[in-house]
């Protein structure tokens, strides 16, 4: 009988060590590089002229990354600015954002990722990222407000819960706006432009 006890607690011991080292090793595994999507991603901004006329725009290429450490690095081509009106994109691409000297936009920061693969497939959880936003070789400071939700196995969306409200003053593009406003003829353009955004990242691998 003590043989019998014991080779059942030394197979229980050895169990037990293997569901652990099991569960440590999934998430080293699942610590891949994510890519963004852009097909399925979204980033949009509103523009108010004339007091209280608001406009909804996007940009139709994105591109990034969230590394195995928690980096990430998502990138904007300005240039892809879409206002549905293409004499307006050329103005934005010429006139506000330069396009020939600064091609993209850039947000980075870190992310807990332990809290991202936690998620089983239908989970959803809200976090935060503190991170820089870079345009026109100015550097601005960003508290972002997230909701994160895992579609999948290997793919896993990233939102903004509230917009993200950019003085263009502070990224260098005041300047540009009040030249917008000449050429339009327009009384006013808000300075401050709330930013939203859609991200799916499919896991590397």
């Amino acid at each position: 009988m003590r043989f019998t006890s014991t080779l059942i607690l030394s197979l229980s011991l050895s169990l037990s060590l293997s569901l652990s080292l099991a569960a440590v090793a999934a998430p080293a595994a699942d610590r891949a590089a994510w890519t963004l999507d852009n097909a399925r991603s979204q980033l949009s901004f509103v523009s108010v002229k004339a007091g209280d006329v608001a406009e909804v725009h996007t940009f139709d290429r994105l591109s990034g990354t969230v590394q195995a450490d928690g980096g990430v690095d998502v990138r904007i081509e300005l240039a892809s600015v879409d206002t549905l009106i293409p004499i307006r994109d050329e103005r934005l691409r010429e006139v506000l954002f330069e396009t020939v000297r600064f091609p993209t936009a850039s947000l980075v920061g870190r992310v807990e990722l332990d809290a991202l693969l936690a998620l089983a497939p239908g989970e959803v959880a809200s976090l935060s990222m503190e991170g820089e936003l870079l345009i026109k070789d100015q550097s601005l400071a960003v508290t972002l407000d997230l909701l994160a939700a895992r579609l999948a196995d290997d793919t896993m969306l990233v939102s903004s819960r509230k917009p993200v409200v950019v003085n263009a003053a502070s990224v260098g593009l005041a300047d540009g706006i009040e030249q917008l406003r000449e050429i339009a003829g327009l009384p006013s353009i808000s300075k401050a432009v709330p930013v939203s955004f859609v991200l799916v990242f499919g896991k590397n691998g």
